[in-house]
C-alpha cells in the first residue's frame, strides 16, 4: 500500500485507491466528505516538490482548467499548494483513455471517429476562445466514457496564447508522435498547433496506425518537420475522400494552410456529415515558384519531393561553404526569371484585353441525372467542373440503392456554372423514425424497435435520474430517421453509482489501532471489543462484524473483535475408564454420554470378543462429570469422572448378558472389580 491510500487530506478528502501514475503526479480516486462525491486527486510526486519547473507546470494546469467550463473538459474543484504536498482535485472520470480504446479496437469506424473528433474540437474551441492552447493533445489525454462521451484532460503543459514559447529541448514539449512542426522547432504556438494534433489523432483512428513512426523520438520529430504522411485511403479504402481531405488539411505542416480554428474544422465536418460523398478540393499555395497552387490529396499521393518548405534552416557539416557561395547567383537568377515571366504575362494580358472585351460566363444546361448512379456522377470531371451537388435521401424498393430518383433543377434548365444541383438518391430500405423511448423498460424498448425492423443494442450506464432497467436515451436520438435494419443504441440505466464500500479483508490480523484507522479513513464508524483465549498476541484483530467483503454505506458501524492477550481456560486432562463388558456374543452398538451429550460411539462391537472383559474408553475434559454407557439403547453403567484428579467412580452397573449365557434376564445393581484398584474408589 502506498503512503496516501487510506489517508485523509485536509480533513476532507478520503483517499481510496491509486488509479494512475503520470510523468509528474500520482492520481487517486478519493471521496469528498463535504460535497459527498467521488473525485480524482492529482498529487505531485515527492521528487518534484523541490523542482520549481514542475511546481510551475503543476500550478499552471490548475490555472488553465480553472478558467474553462465545458462538458467535454474535466472540471477542477479544488487545489492545494503546501510545502509538503501539492494536489489538484478534479472531476472523477469513470472510463478509459482513447489510447486504450484504440489499442482494443485497432481501427474504428469513420462515423465513430467523427463523433469523438467533434467533441474534442468543441472542447478546444472553448479553450482557444479563453486564450488557452493545450499543446499536448493525444489519445492518452482523452478520456472515453461508456456512453461515448469524451473528456479532455491533462492541461499540465497548456499555455495562454500570449505566454512565452517552448523549445524542443524543453522537457514539457508534449508527445512527439502528435506535436505540430512549429512546436517541435520551438516556434510560437497557437490554436492551430492543437488542430495539427487533432489531425494526427483522426488519422490514427481512421487507419489504426500513426502517420509517422521511427526507432527514436528525434527521428519522429524530423519526420513531423519534413515527411508527408501516407494517404489514409491507401491504408483503409473505406474512408470517404472528403474525410481524408479534412484529416490531411488539419495535418498541413504550414500552419497557414491548416484549419485556422477549431470552428473552421467543425464547419467542414458538418458539411461532410450532410454529404459523405463531398470533396473539398483544397488548394494550397506554394511559394517556391511564382503563383503555383498544389492539390492537397494529389500532392501527397503522387509527388516524391516534399511539397512544403518549412523555412527551417538545417546546418550540414559538409559543403557549407559551397552552399553559401552559390546562394547569391541563384537568388539573382530567380529574381530575373520572375521579372521576365511577369513582364511577358503582362504583355499577353494587355494584348488580349485589346483584342476582346471581357465576357460573362455563359449559362449551361442541366443534364438528366435521373437513373444514374450518384457515385458515378460525383466522379465525373465535367459534372464536377460545372456543378455543386447536394444529396437528399429517398426510398424506392424497385430501384437500385444509390440510383438518382429525382433532381432539382430539372433536366434542360439553364443555370450558371457552379450552381447547386440537388440529387434525390435511393437508399433502398424503408426509413423509420426513432420513437421517444425514454423511461421504457429495456424489454419494451427492444420490442418496439424490433417491430420497426430496427436492431436494438442495449448498453448499461450509470444514471441517477432514470429507474434501473429503463431507457435513458437512444442513439440515434428520438425523431431521427434511419433505414430499416439499422442498429439503434439503447442506453439503459444501471441505477445510481454504487457508493457503498466493502469492509476490507486485510483488517483481520492487523493491530487494532491500524485497523481502526483504515476503517475510519473509509468512512466507517468503528467499535471494538476484546476476546480472551484467542491464541493471538494482544491487540490483534481476530474477527469483525459485519464480515470482511460486506458492502456498507458511509458512516455504517463496524465492530472489531481483538485479542485481549488473556488465557482464562484450564487445559483439558485425559481420563481412561475401564468398563466391564456383559456376556453378549453378537454385534452391538455402544454409546458413551457425558452430561447427556454423546461423546463416543462404537458400532459392530462384540462384547464377548473384548480381551479381558473390560473395554477401555478415554475421555478428555476438566472438572467433575457424569458418564453413562449404553448398549443398544439400554443403560450398562453410570460413572462419576474426576478429570482433575485422574479418577473415576462406578455408581451403577446393569448386567445385560444374554439369557442363554446367564440364565437370568434381570438387570442387577452390582459393582464389579475394575482391573486396577487405582482407577476407582
Amino acid at each position: 500500500m502506498d503512503k496516501y491510500t487510506g489517508k485523509r487530506l485536509d480533513g476532507r478528502y478520503e483517499i481510496h485507491e491509486l488509479i494512475g501514475v503520470g510523468g509528474m503526479a500520482l492520481v487517486y480516486r478519493a471521496y469528498d466528505t463535504i460535497d459527498d462525491r467521488t473525485v480524482a486527486i492529482k498529487i505531485l510526486k515527492d521528487e518534484f516538490l523541490g523542482n520549481e519547473e514542475f511546481i510551475r507546470r503543476f500550478k499552471n494546469e490548475s490555472k488553465a482548467i480553472a478558467v474553462l467550463s465545458h462538458p467535454s473538459i474535466v472540471k477542477v474543484y479544488d487545489v492545494s499548494f503546501g510545502d509538503r504536498i501539492q494536489y489538484i482535485v478534479e472531476e472523477y472520470i469513470d472510463g478509459i483513455t482513447l489510447k486504450d480504446y484504440l489499442e482494443q479496437q485497432k481501427q474504428i469506424p469513420w462515423k465513430e471517429a467523427i463523433h469523438f473528433t467533434v467533441q474534442i474540437l468543441n472542447a478546444l474551441q472553448h479553450a482557444h476562445q479563453k486564450g488557452i492552447v493545450h499543446r499536448d493533445i493525444k489519445p492518452q489525454n482523452i478520456m472515453l466514457l461508456q456512453d461515448g462521451t469524451i473528456k479532455v484532460t491533462d492541461f499540465g503543459i497548456a499555455r495562454f496564447a500570449h505566454s512565452e514559447t517552448r523549445t524542443m529541448t524543453d522537457k514539457a514539449i508534449g508527445s512527439v508522435h502528435y506535436i505540430a512542426p512549429e512546436q517541435a522547432r520551438g516556434d510560437v504556438v497557437d490554436g492551430k498547433t492543437d488542430i495539427y494534433s487533432v489531425g494526427v489523432m483522426l488519422y490514427e483512428m481512421l487507419t489504426g496506425q500513426l502517420p509517422f513512426e521511427a526507432d527514436n523520438a528525434v527521428s519522429v520529430a524530423i519526420m513531423q518537420l519534413q515527411a508527408d504522411p501516407r494517404p489514409p485511403r491507401e491504408i483503409n479504402p473505406d474512408i470517404p475522400e472528403g474525410l481524408e481531405e479534412i484529416t490531411l488539411k488539419a495535418m498541413q505542416k504550414n500552419p497557414a494552410q491548416r484549419y485556422q480554428s477549431a470552428t473552421e474544422m467543425l464547419e467542414d465536418i458538418a458539411e461532410f456529415r450532410k454529404n459523405p460523398s463531398i470533396r473539398f478540393q483544397y488548394q494550397y499555395f506554394q511559394d517556391e515558384k511564382p503563383t503555383k497552387y498544389i492539390d492537397a490529396i494529389n500532392n501527397v499521393r503522387g509527388n516524391t519531393d516534399p511539397a512544403y518548405n518549412d523555412n527551417y534552416e538545417y546546418e550540414e557539416v559538409a559543403d557549407t561553404a559551397a552552399k553559401k557561395k552559390n546562394v547569391a547567383p541563384l537568388v539573382i537568377a530567380g529574381v530575373l526569371a520572375a521579372f521576365l515571366i511577369v513582364a511577358v504575362a503582362l504583355g499577353f494580358a494587355a494584348l488580349f484585353r485589346g483584342c476582346q472585351a471581357e465576357q460573362p460566363a455563359e449559362d449551361i444546361e442541366v443534364p438528366n441525372f435521373i437513373g444514374q448512379k450518384a457515385a458515378e456522377i460525383y466522379e465525373n470531371e465535367e459534372y464536377k467542373k460545372n456543378f455543386v451537388f447536394k444529396e437528399e435521401q429517398k426510398q424506392d424498393s424497385s430501384k437500385e440503392v444509390g440510383e438518382v430518383l429525382d433532381q432539382s433543377p430539372a433536366e434542360g434548365m439553364k443555370v450558371k456554372p457552379g450552381a447547386e444541383i440537388t440529387l434525390y438518391v435511393n437508399v433502398g430500405n424503408t426509413m423509420q423514425e426513432i420513437p421517444d423511448l425514454t423511461n421504457y423498460t429495456k424489454e419494451d424498448a427492444e420490442k418496439i424497435l424490433q417491430d420497426r425492423n430496427l436492431v436494438p443494442n442495449s448498453i448499461e450506464i450509470v444514471d441517477e435520474t432514470v429507474s434501473e432497467g429503463h431507457v435513458v436515451r437512444t442513439d440515434p436520438a428520438k425523431g431521427e430517421s434511419v433505414a430499416e435494419g439499422s442498429t439503434v443504441n439503447l442506453y439503459i440505466s444501471g441505477g445510481p453509482e454504487d457508493n457503498t464500500i466493502a469492509v476490507p479483508a486485510e483488517i483481520i490480523g492487523m493491530q487494532l489501532e491500524d485497523a481502526r484507522k483504515a476503517l475510519t479513513n473509509l468512512g466507517f464508524v468503528v467499535d471494538a471489543t476484546p476476546k480472551d483465549d484467542t491464541g493471538k498476541e494482544k491487540g490483534v484483530v481476530v474477527e469483525c462484524s459485519p464480515l470482511p467483503g460486506t458492502k456498507l454505506e458511509k458512516n455504517s458501524k463496524v465492530t472489531l473483535v481483538y485479542s485481549s492477550g488473556k488465557v482464562t481456560s484450564v487445559p483439558n486432562k485425559k481420563l481412561e475408564v475401564a468398563i466391564r463388558m456383559p456376556n453378549i456374543n453378537r454385534d452391538v452398538t455402544l454409546v458413551a454420554y457425558i452430561d447427556g451429550v454423546k461423546v463416543q460411539e462404537k458400532q459392530g462391537l462384540n462384547p464377548s470378543a473384548v480381551p479381558g472383559e473390560f473395554l477401555s474408553l478415554t475421555f478428555e475434559n476438566t472438572g467433575t462429570h457424569e458418564l453413562r454407557v449404553m448398549i443398544d439403547g439400554e443403560l450398562l453403567a453410570r460413572y462419576t469422572l474426576f478429570f482433575d484428579d485422574g479418577k473415576f467412580k462406578q455408581e451403577e452397573y446393569h448386567d445385560l448378558s444374554d439369557p442363554e449365557s446367564t440364565g437370568d434376564n434381570e438387570s442387577t445393581n452390582i459393582t464389579p472389580e475394575p482391573p486396577a484398584p487405582e482407577q476407582g474408589t
